[in-house]
């Protein structure tokens, strides 16, 4: 086993890697950039590299500045964890011609299952099913159209470097081809330095259910069983389990040998995944879609019904260990599912969020596990993926581990970054899941029914009972002058209504009007509509301290966590940010815009393509600009007929949420 070993990624996936060093007694070396400084998984490890600049170019993807790390901190091998580097064969080229052991596959496995065309032939070779689609690659738009054209529609076009959804665009429609052919090369050429396609035919309603395999240096292939992969969004996994309720005992035998089969071909080593997409009425016909030659993202729930450390066995295999097992000896416990949590928005089409994380709080235990890269404090930027960490449930049968991953998605808490937890929740609650009816669009065609459309009252009378709290004079503090305390006392008479004017991004402004009671209580009244809550709420959350915040409404208890100003309140798996609302200011805005139509960033990230300019004239629908953000891109369109009237941003160009992008002057109509 090595003495040293260099982690050469960041976030979750770093801190999981650098928790199996320390159990195996190996020396730990995290790098991160200068955004990542203060980071989870700099704090964890033993020693600790800065790399460069955030940018991940200049510091993540930098093969010469982690050679470098690695050559001043003595490490002997490098685990790439999964993204990044992680299937990259120029990198693996590079730490073995530096003397490093690359935990991982050799450089010619990489590169031959990397490139998706090249590695649907070897295994077809091999008699493992494939996808039927297009051949060769470096084929031209035209070619790739044609190739669509007669595989029939719907297709799915695919980039060859690269995988997790990046670049991948369905098309239904022959008339779309050429643009959706062009924003596929852009994301693939974004995300993998590569922008060569493949088409294959779209199989409806599929299932996506890949092996896990685990091979050594000495010719031993075993397959971990299978994971069900079918709920994702946008081509991205959000919920993985194992086992599948799908597969019956030779239909996942055959599969596993398939992918062993899959494996041998490329002479692979160490630990990867086979993906195969599944027709759901007809599991027997199963095709091969690609292999991932790293470590996948799901792998805890493999771990969780097979004991197994499957990082542990990567570093054992790279060091030069045999596998001590046949494939008979690999048995399966019980049933895990892992949900992943990640910096985006429901209520705002699932936008990546960002942001600084003010409170955290992550459950573990008692069959449950998360691995996070978060800590209070740690700021989500733009620069990188999403995905803040995952909840992993276990039991001894699938109704077990999904009631118990609802409840610890319930006592998620991320304030000060919307994620996508109560999501989860929710869709680890649809009918659909819980009977294991699954499909790759089942998420998409629920999702309406799965986002919070209103925002609960009970959550902006939370927010003023603690805005109007730290209105209060301190306790204890000797005699206060009644009126210099805004709490509508008045001479003579009631408590006045004190008015706060909230307001949570996404929906329309709230008033919340409160006044004191004789029994220290206070009347809690929404918009001036209906009767007021009798209500009290409970002292505000100190600041490092319990973030929980109770507050009783009508004989209701309502537990949140929330910053002690009131500015985040979440519950369940779900969290708002409420702001205080200046109706007068937002009047003068809406003013000074009038006559015309301010385009602004839905998200915080990078303006990437400007297609028009100050004076063009543009048709509604059109497409402007393009903002990317977290490996998404986002198209902003003209709202309406009419004339750049402003441009405030070029190509390259940094860009907060809600920053103004662009003013559309509307066509005057004629009198």
């Amino acid at each position: 086993m090595f003495d040293t070993v260099l982690v050469a990624n960041r976030g979750e996936i770093a801190v999981r890697v650098i928790r199996t060093l320390r159990s195996l007694g190996v020396r730990s070396v995290a790098v991160f950039s200068d955004a990542d400084a203060d980071a989870r998984h700099v704090r964890e490890a033993d020693t600790a590299v800065r790399i460069g600049p955030a940018p991940a170019a200049e510091s993540y993807l930098s093969v010469r500045r982690l050679l470098e790390a690695a050559e001043r901190t003595g490490a002997q091998a490098v685990h790439p964890g999964y993204g990044f580097l992680a299937e990259n064969a120029g990198f693996a080229r590079a730490c073995a011609d530096a003397g490093l052991v690359f935990v991982g596959p050799s450089a010619e496995a990489i590169s031959l299952m990397g490139d998706k065309i090249r590695a649907k032939e070897t295994v077809r070779a091999a008699g493992v099913p494939v996808v039927p689609g297009s051949s060769g690659s470096g084929l031209t738009d035209a070619e790739l159209a044609d190739a669509a054209r007669e595989i029939g529609m719907p297709v799915l076009l695919k980039p060859s470097a690269g995988g997790g959804g990046k670049g991948m665009r369905l098309v239904r429609d022959p008339a779309a081809l050429a643009d959706e052919i062009g924003a596929a090369r852009r994301e693939a050429r974004a995300s993998f330095g590569d922008d060569t396609l493949l088409v294959e035919r779209w199989v409806d309603r599929p299932r996506h259910i890949e092996i896990q395999i685990l091979a050594d240096g000495h010719g031993n292939v075993i397959h971990l069983g299978e994971r069900e992969c079918s709920l994702q969004r946008r081509h991205q996994k959000v919920v993985e389990e194992a086992p599948s309720v799908l597969l019956d005992g030779p239909t996942r035998a055959a599969m596993g040998e398939a992918a062993v089969q899959a494996a041998r071909s490329c002479a692979y080593r160490g630990a990867g995944t086979v993906e195969f997409i599944v027709p759901g009425g007809d599991p027997s016909s199963y095709f091969f879609m690609e292999m991932n030659t790293r470590l996948q993202v799901e792998h805890p729930v493999t771990e969780l019904v097979t004991g197994l450390d499957l990082v542990e066995w990567q570093l054992r295999v790279a060091s030069g260990e045999r596998l001590p097992w046949a494939q008979a000896d690999v048995t399966f416990t019980g049933h895990a599912v892992e949900a992943r949590v990640c910096a985006e928005d429901p209520s705002r089409g699932f936008l990546p969020s960002g942001g600084t994380v003010l409170g955290l709080r992550e459950p573990q235990g008692d069959g449950v596990r998360t691995d996070s890269g978060l800590s209070e404090g740690t700021e989500v930027g733009s620069l990188y993926d999403p995905m803040l960490s995952k909840v992993i449930a276990y039991g001894p049968d699938r109704e077990t581990a999904l009631r118990k991953l609802r409840a610890a998605l319930a006592e998620t808490v991320v304030l000060g970054v919307p994620t996508n937890a109560g999501f989860l929740r929710r869709l680890l609650a649809h009918p659909s899941v819980l009977a294991g009816e699954l499909d790759t669009g089942l998420v998409e065609r629920e999702v309406d029914t799965l986002v919070t459309a209103e925002v609960p009252g009970e959550v902006y009378a939370a927010a003023a009972l603690l805005r109007q709290a730290a209105l209060a004079p301190a306790r204890g503090a000797g005699w206060v002058d009644p009126f210099s305390v805004a709490d509508g006392w008045r001479l003579g008479g009631e408590h006045a209504w004190t008015a706060h004017h909230l307001h949570v991004p996404g929906h329309d402004p709230v008033t919340v009007r409160l006044r004191d009671t004789a029994d220290g209580g206070a009347e809690v009244l929404l918009d001036g509509k209906g009767t007021p809550w009798r209500g009290v709420g409970g002292p505000p959350p100190r600041p490092g301290g319990d973030a929980r915040f109770t507050c009783r409404l009508d004989g209701v208890t309502h537990t949140f966590a929330a910053t002690p100003d009131g500015t985040w309140l979440g519950r369940d798996g779900d969290a708002w940010h409420v702001r205080d609302h200046d109706p007068v200011a937002a009047s003068l805005t809406r003013g000074a815009h009038a006559g015309a139509d301010s385009l602004t960033a839905p998200m915080p990230g990078t303006v990437t393509v400007v297609k028009v300019a100050v004076g063009d004239e543009v048709v509604a629908g059109q497409s402007l600009l393009v903002v990317e953000a977290m490996k998404m891109e986002h198209v902003i369109s003209a709202p309406h007929a009419g004339t750049v009237a402003h441009l405030d941003v070029t190509a390259g160009t940094t860009v907060a949420m809600d920053q103004v992008l662009a003013v559309i002057a509307p066509v005057e109509e004629d009198q």
